[in-house]
């Protein structure tokens, strides 16, 4: 950077000060993280990462700096969430692209991962390879950290939206593991063949906000994130429901489904799970916020 005296008379508008007056504004727009926000947008306005703002705290920015940097503010308080405005997300291991096409990958899904990471083999033996199926990929954050995490195994991706996998092909590409991963087209399982291999594992966070609850959300939910991978219907159960009854024709047997869930649908996705009929060892687990949020189904039969 050259030149970062900023053009308001002699006042210098240093990283430190900027930083406060931007936190202060960003509060006063209700935004949930002014100050994280601040640095991350200041950040990717400098090309800095988070910590060397600190250490050039008394650095001043130029005009053209000072502009950039402006219009980003003016995004994020009127509530564009952040990282659609620097275009990535940190989740699990790794800095994943977003766009408005895709949800933005959440710490909650992480659990999903775990989870799934708990029932994957880390050999590499072909004896041991899994076919695991990771549907309405989005950004592809679920099953990118599962390929990361468990090489050798033969990982899948669809989402019905082309431009949701066009965005998981280039994160996959980004992190090279575009090799490891097929990604595919189509609404849950209708590109599937019933009569093909069946997988070992299938897991998804669909959409499970009830219809009637997407206009309460925060702006920067109902207003920037797609619509069609959060409303779960009426109930909020209607891609679950549909997942939980058609998964077994597509699961080996002993196979399991992975889901993430809203916080208050345990009671119903056990009951949808109970009356499906082939499953067992229907077990609950909990986020790091104490809510119940992937529920683990087991198809009957060997494993």
């Amino acid at each position: 950077m050259q030149n970062h005296q900023a053009d308001t008379g002699d006042e210098k508008w240093t990283i430190l000060k900027i930083l406060r007056w931007t936190t202060s504004y960003l509060t006063s727009h209700n935004t949930d993280s002014p100050r994280l926000d601040a640095e991350i947008l200041l950040g990717h306005t400098l090309g800095l990462e988070r910590p060397e703002l600190y250490m050039q705290y008394d650095l001043p920015l130029c005009g053209d700096e000072l502009a950039r940097f402006k219009s980003l503010i003016i995004r994020r308080a009127n509530r564009e969430p952040t990282a659609y405005i620097v275009g990535m997300k940190g989740f699990w291991s790794l800095e994943l692209a977003v766009t408005g096409d895709v949800l933005i990958p959440r710490p909650e899904t992480e659990h999903l991962v775990e989870s799934a990471l708990s029932l994957i083999p880390g050999e590499l033996s072909e004896a041991f390879s899994k076919r695991i199926l990771d549907m309405g990929t989005g950004s592809g954050d679920i099953v990118l950290a599962l390929a990361s995490e468990r090489p050798g195994h033969l990982f899948f991706a669809s989402d019905r939206s082309a431009k949701a996998i066009d965005v998981a092909r280039k994160n996959a590409a980004r992190i090279s593991l575009a090799d490891t991963i097929r990604f595919f087209s189509g609404d849950w399982f209708a590109p599937l063949n019933r009569k093909g291999k069946g997988f070992d594992m299938i897991l998804s966070n669909p959409p499970y906000i009830p219809t009637g609850e997407i206009r309460q959300l925060r702006p920067e939910i109902r207003e920037y994130e797609p619509v069609a991978a959060l409303d779960g219907g009426k109930d909020g159960l209607a891609c679950i429901r549909h997942i939980i009854r058609s998964a077994p024709a597509y699961l080996v047997p002993g196979g399991y489904l992975l889901l993430e869930i809203g916080h208050d649908q345990k009671a119903s996705v056990r009951k949808i799970a109970s009356d499906a009929g082939p499953y067992e060892n229907i077990v609950f687990s909990k986020d790091y916020g104490g809510h119940d949020r992937v529920v683990q189904l087991r198809v009957k039969g060997e494993g």
